[in-house]
């Protein structure tokens, strides 16, 4: 294990996840946390050694998000959005957009996030493209509507894409401040709340050449993405998201031993499939390149059933608003819907199915 996760100041952030609470609400926003994710160290894990960051490995990645996500989901959440758009601007080849955000993104004086699902999943089936972009001179002019963007109305960058007229791609960093870039009140989800996920319209905006960050090309967003952890990084979530479940519900089983029974197995559950994220994320898989996909239908199974159970355990008391486990169900069924592929949705629903396929 890294010796950033063995530091006293990791296990202090780790307390301090803990002890805060954040309301389910639109409304809310987990300052506090990311505030002190930012004191930890944790704003500098993504950025390149080169801008003054420390720029975890992918193993170290997916290892620190599991921790963090069994203490808070939905900063870690943030976290995760936060990072996907400081690794689109560190693998680009414009010096210009590096040199002007990176350095305040390292300081976690500015947030930026991502607004890409258009260019993956939402909306591909659609025949025209969600956000057009229409060559400028160096630069593009931006129409159309950001469909899914965590943090939006608190960014101060966006990074997000648009398709041009011949079908090629583009991938830029908006200043949120920018005129015709406009979030939208974040939409009531059934969890995390907290997140402020929502549309943002873009009207005519104007994008520099020095704001390109990856295209013109097809397929842009299968370029760029650097050492991050991708996909294993939503299972780490997932597998976190468990581990905290089991942690308070084992709290629970320590006034009633008669529920260890149910939590035991879980808990040896979470401990295989921490290995295996491990193992996934470092290329030492047994499965190769099909773990990724084996390990986030797992995550997703292991994540639903541990919160029911807490549930069940709690009674009626789990089924009132407000008490964590109820929480836990509904953050749980976050990762049915957040980035899912078809393979994973379809193992899932067999599973709730109870058929085989």
């Amino acid at each position: 294990m890294n010796d950033l996760f063995t530091s006293n100041t990791f296990a202090d952030l780790l307390t301090t996840l803990r002890r805060l609470e954040c309301e389910d609400s639109v409304n809310a926003w987990p300052h506090q946390q990311l505030n002190a994710m930012t004191a930890a160290g944790v704003m500098t894990w993504d950025v390149p050694t080169s801008f003054g960051g420390i720029d975890l490995s992918p193993v170290d990645q997916v290892q620190g998000l599991r921790q963090l996500a069994a203490c808070c989901l939905v900063s870690t959440f943030i976290l995760t959005q936060r990072s996907a758009a400081v690794r689109r601007i560190a693998t680009s080849e414009n010096s210009d957009a590096k040199q002007t955000w990176l350095p305040e993104l390292l300081a976690g004086n500015i947030f930026a996030t991502v607004g890409i699902s258009h260019l993956t999943t939402s909306g591909q089936h659609l025949k025209s493209p969600r956000v057009t972009a229409e060559p400028v001179g160096d630069g593009f002019i931006l129409n159309g509507v950001v469909p899914w963007a965590t943090g939006a109305t608190m960014a101060d960058l966006l990074v997000t894409g648009g398709t041009l007229p011949d079908g090629r791609e583009v991938l830029v960093c908006l200043p949120t401040r920018r005129p015709g870039v406009s979030a939208q009140p974040p939409v009531e989800l059934l969890g995390l709340n907290a997140s402020q996920t929502g549309t943002v319209t873009l009207d005519n905006v104007d994008v520099e050449a020095a704001e390109l960050l990856h295209g013109p090309l097809e397929g842009v967003m299968r370029h760029g993405t650097g050492g991050g952890a991708g996909s294993i990084g939503t299972s780490a979530l997932a597998i976190g998201a468990a581990a905290g479940t089991l942690r308070q519900f084992s709290e629970e089983a320590d006034k009633r031993p008669d529920l260890r029974e149910f939590t035991q197995p879980l808990q040896d559950e979470c401990n295989r499939l921490t290995d295996d994220l491990l193992m996934a994320a470092s290329g030492t898989h047994p499965a190769g390149d099909a773990a990724a996909e084996q390990l986030r239908r797992a995550a997703n199974s292991l994540v639903l059933r541990s919160a029911q159970a807490w549930l069940a355990a709690t009674k009626g008391a789990g089924y009132v608003a407000g008490h964590p486990a109820a929480q836990a169900v509904r953050e749980s069924l976050f990762f049915l819907v957040w980035s899912c592929p078809q393979p994973v949705l379809a193992a899932n629903l067999r599973e709730l199915a109870c058929t085989s396929g």
